[in-house]
């Protein structure tokens, strides 16, 4: 009982003495706050509460004048360039940083923190106004810093830019994996604009080099064996650009419909159109898509005639209804319809066809930038591959 009554005893004057220390610390730390805060302009408090209310052009200028009362506020002088950078006031926010960078001995120091992050800002700086050459010098100071995955990033998107392909590829293979991403697909498709650009000058070998280098980094690249067809085809060997098309079934089938006209002209070449017909009815059979049904109903119409491109459309149209499909119907069936009806027909095709017309697009999976052709780089936001070869209309179709 005693030892009981100690310890009970022992906790009541101790725990005093804790609420005492407490509330001394308190108000330190609020004397602090309160000594911080007073030493702060008014003006930088104004700019902060105009950040709140979605107010950046009051904002910009509160933290002007507080740059101006008190030129030391550093983090200040960063809050104001990347607001300048926003607005699209590039010349502004250069200006800014070029000042962060230069301070001499009379003004407060940078440390190698702030100095590497007051590069980084401006080398965005100059990315933004477009000065590529300016912003490349800037981001290759920062290779080798912690800030080298950013300044690689950075460069990526300017040799891009560039179209300096290989240098891209020098840079995208220096880029860490992420999330599993090892950058085959943005390698694979740099090699393949050398490679067009090879075919373009007709110097076909090195197109090939650059094609096979673009299959090594990634070989479900249907981009690849897109142009290795044509290559072929620049070489006269039809039948092997018919062989290399048809690897796009395994590659990727989603992308048949980008081949399937290069494929029935090759066949028709080889004097096997027939053939290559049956095969395209296959494919669309087993992987329909609006693309590959344009491509099997005009093969249709040149081959087998309009009741036979009438008769696919239709059958088509009553499995996946869409409006496209619609409009292939409607022009089969002017094709077979009597003359006195076509007149009606054709107004109802040209009513269906202005409206498919606006749908028919191909849409970025990445920032949903719609286009009516297909690209292999978004042109919206720079991504490669992110157009699914798909129009929007048929998204919800079941394949």
């Amino acid at each position: 009982m005693n030892s009981g009554f100690e310890i009970q005893l022992w906790w009541l004057l101790v725990l005093p003495a804790f609420f005492i220390l407490g509330w001394v610390a308190a108000r330190i730390d609020i004397k602090q706050l309160v000594r911080e805060s007073r030493a702060l302009p008014r003006s930088y408090f104004k700019g902060l509460n105009f950040l709140l209310n979605e107010q950046p052009d009051q904002a910009i200028e509160a933290f002007i004048e507080a740059a101006r009362v008190d030129p030391e506020t550093i983090e200040l002088h960063f809050a104001l360039g990347s607001l300048f950078r926003r607005r699209g006031e590039t010349d502004r926010a250069i200006r800014v940083h070029q000042n962060l960078i230069e301070r001499d001995g009379s003004q407060s120091q940078l440390s190698d923190d702030q100095r590497l992050n007051a590069l980084a800002e401006l080398g965005q700086d100059y990315l933004k106004a477009g000065l590529l050459d300016r912003a490349e010098e800037v981001f290759l100071k920062l290779r080798g810093t912690r800030r080298d995955e950013e300044a690689l990033r950075f460069l990526l998107e300017i040799y891009q830019q560039e179209k300096e392909w290989q240098r891209a590829i020098d840079i995208a293979r220096g880029l860490p994996e992420h999330a599993g991403h090892l950058w085959q697909k943005e390698i694979a498709n740099f090699h393949c604009e050398l490679a067009l650009a090879a075919l373009q000058n007709s110097d076909i070998s090195e197109a090939r080099r650059q094609l096979t280098a673009a299959l090594a980094a990634n070989r479900k690249c249907v981009r690849a064996s897109i142009l290795q067809g044509e290559a072929d085809l620049m070489e006269g060997d039809t039948a092997a650009a018919i062989e290399t098309w048809r690897r796009v079934e395994q590659q990727n089938p989603e992308y048949l419909a980008l081949v399937a006209s290069k494929l029935i002209e090759a066949f028709r070449k080889e004097g096997r159109e027939a053939q290559g017909i049956q095969m395209l009815r296959g494919w669309f059979a087993q992987y329909p898509s609006l693309d590959l049904l344009d491509a099997v109903f005009q093969s249709e119409l040149a081959g087998g005639g309009a009741e036979a491109a009438y008769q696919l459309v239709r059958d088509e149209l009553r499995r996946n209804p869409t409006l496209l499909g619609l409009d292939k119907l409607l022009e089969a069936q002017i094709l077979v319809a009597p003359p006195e009806r076509r007149a009606d027909l054709e107004l109802i095709k040209n009513l269906v066809h202005n409206h498919t017309r606006r749908v028919a697009r191909y849409c970025c999976d990445n920032c949903g930038f719609k286009a009516r052709q297909f690209y292999w780089r978004c042109p919206g936001c720079g991504g490669w591959e992110t157009y699914p070869p798909r129009r929007t209309e048929e998204f919800d179709l079941t394949p």
